[in-house]
C-alpha cells in the first residue's frame, strides 16, 4: 500500500500507476473523438458535434475545479473508475443518435473530462522523483494522442462494417475493462493519511492566485489551449481555403502536426527533465507556437508544400506538445497535499480557453479570415509566454 504521507518512488509502484492513468486519458480522448469519427456514417451534422464538444467543456470546467476535494477523499484510482463509469454512460447515450442524446452524452462525458488530469497529477506527484517528474507527466499526457490515433484507425472500420452504435459499444467495453483494472490496482495505492480539510471557493482560488508562478501558468494555459484546439479542429479548413492545399494534402499536413504533438509530449518532457527547467521549456514552446501560427496566418500560402508540412509539424510539436511539462510544473509548485486541487483549479483556465476558442475563431473568420484568426491566436500565445517569463521571477507577494 502506498501511504499518502510518504513518497514511494520505486518503478514497481510508479509504472502501474502511470499505465493506468495514461489509459484513462486515452479512454477519455477515445470517447471525445468518437462522435466526430463516426459522424459521416451516423449523419451527425457539424453543429451537433459542436454542441457535444461545448457540453463536454461546460461540465468539465466545474468538474475540474471542484474535483480535487473528491480526489483527496476517495483516491485517484477510485476517481478513475468513476470517470470510466461516466464514459460508459456517455457512450450509451450517444448511441441513440439524436441531438438530445448527444447533448446528454457530452454533459456526462464532461464528468470524466474534468477530473481525470487532476486525479493523475495527485497520484503521480507522490510516486515520481523531482528529477523525472516532467518526463513522467509528459508520458502520461500521450494518452490523448493514443486515444485519438486508436479512434481514427479502428472506429471508422467498425462504423462501416457494423454500424455507428457498435463504435460507441466498443468504447463502452473499453471503459468496463478499465474499471476492472482501476479497482484491481486501487488497494495498492490507497493512502492511509486523513485527507486535508475541504477548501471553499476562496480557498481554491487562493491555490492559484497566492503564488504568482502558478497564476501565470493559469494565464498562459488559456491561449495555449485555444491554440491547440484550433489547430486540431480548423487547420484542415485553413489549409484548403487559404494555404492552397487540397483536402488530402491538408489532412496529411494535420497528420504531420499530430505526429509532431506526440513527439513533443515525449521530447519536451525529456528536455525539461535533463535540464531541470520546465518553465524555460514552456517559454520556448510558447514562442514556437506563436511563430508558427503567425507565419501560417500571415503568409502561409507562400511557403510551398515542403515548408507548409514542416511548419505544420513544428506547430504540432509546440501547440500539442506542451501539456505534460505544464502539468508537471503545476505539481512542482503546488502544496504537496493539494496537488489534485491545484491542478484542477489551474486547468479550469485551460478548459476556459478550449471553450472560448471556437467562438473567437468563428468571429474573426467572419470578420476577416482564418489566417487572421491564427495570427490573433499567435498574439495571445505570445502574451501568455511573456506572462510565464514574468511569473518566473517571483513567488507570492513579490
Amino acid at each position: 500500500m502506498v501511504d499518502a504521507n510518504t513518497q514511494l518512488r520505486p518503478a514497481s509502484a510508479l509504472l502501474p500507476a502511470l499505465g493506468a492513468m495514461t489509459s484513462l486519458q486515452a479512454l477519455v480522448a477515445l470517447a471525445l473523438f468518437a462522435p466526430g469519427v463516426v459522424a459521416p456514417r451516423a449523419h451527425i451534422e457539424v453543429w451537433q458535434l459542436s454542441l457535444f464538444s461545448c457540453a463536454v467543456f461546460t461540465i468539465g470546467i466545474p468538474a475540474s475545479f471542484w474535483g480535487g476535494g473528491l480526489i483527496a477523499r476517495m483516491g485517484s484510482l477510485r476517481i478513475a473508475s468513476l470517470c470510466a463509469v461516466a464514459i460508459g454512460i456517455s457512450m450509451a447515450l450517444a448511441a441513440f443518435g439524436t441531438t438530445a442524446a448527444l447533448l446528454a452524452a457530452g454533459l456526462c462525458l464532461g464528468l470524466a473530462f474534468g477530473p481525470e488530469t487532476p486525479a493523475s497529477a495527485a497520484l503521480l506527484a507522490r510516486l515520481v522523483t523531482t528529477e523525472r517528474r516532467a518526463f513522467v507527466f509528459s508520458v502520461r499526457q500521450t494518452g490523448n494522442q493514443i486515444g485519438a490515433v486508436c479512434g481514427s484507425l479502428v472506429l471508422p472500420a467498425v462504423a462501416v462494417s457494423l454500424g455507428p452504435a457498435w463504435c460507441y459499444a466498443a468504447v463502452g467495453a473499453c471503459a468496463l475493462i478499465a474499471i476492472l483494472l482501476y479497482e484491481w490496482l486501487r488497494p495498492a495505492y490507497a493512502g492511509k493519511a486523513t485527507p486535508p480539510p475541504e477548501l471553499d471557493l476562496r480557498g481554491r482560488l487562493a491555490l492559484v492566485t497566492s503564488d504568482r508562478r502558478i497564476a501565470t501558468l493559469a494565464l498562459a494555459s488559456m491561449p495555449f489551449s485555444a491554440m491547440q484546439v484550433s489547430l486540431n479542429t480548423v487547420f484542415v479548413t485553413l489549409g484548403t481555403r487559404e494555404l492552397g492545399l487540397n483536402h488530402i494534402e491538408a489532412g496529411m499536413a494535420l497528420a504531420c502536426a499530430q505526429a509532431g504533438g506526440l513527439i513533443g509530449r515525449l521530447g519536451w518532457g525529456f528536455v525539461a527533465m535533463r535540464l531541470n527547467a520546465s518553465r524555460a521549456v514552456l517559454v520556448v514552446i510558447g514562442l514556437g507556437m506563436a511563430f508558427c501560427a503567425a507565419l501560417l496566418g500571415l503568409d502561409g500560402a507562400s511557403l510551398g508544400r515542403t515548408g507548409q508540412f514542416a511548419i505544420a509539424a513544428l506547430f504540432g510539436l509546440t501547440a500539442s506538445g506542451w501539456n505534460g511539462v505544464f502539468v508537471a510544473e503545476i505539481a512542482r509548485l503546488a502544496p504537496q497535499d493539494r496537488v489534485g486541487e491545484t491542478t484542477g483549479a489551474v486547468l479550469t483556465a485551460s478548459y476556459a480557453g478550449l471553450l472560448a476558442a471556437p467562438a473567437v475563431v468563428s468571429i474573426l473568420d467572419g470578420a476577416a479570415s482564418l489566417g487572421a484568426a491564427f495570427f490573433a491566436l499567435a498574439g495571445l500565445a505570445l502574451c501568455g509566454t511573456l506572462a510565464l517569463m514574468w511569473g518566473d521571477h517571483g513567488k507570492a507577494g513579490q
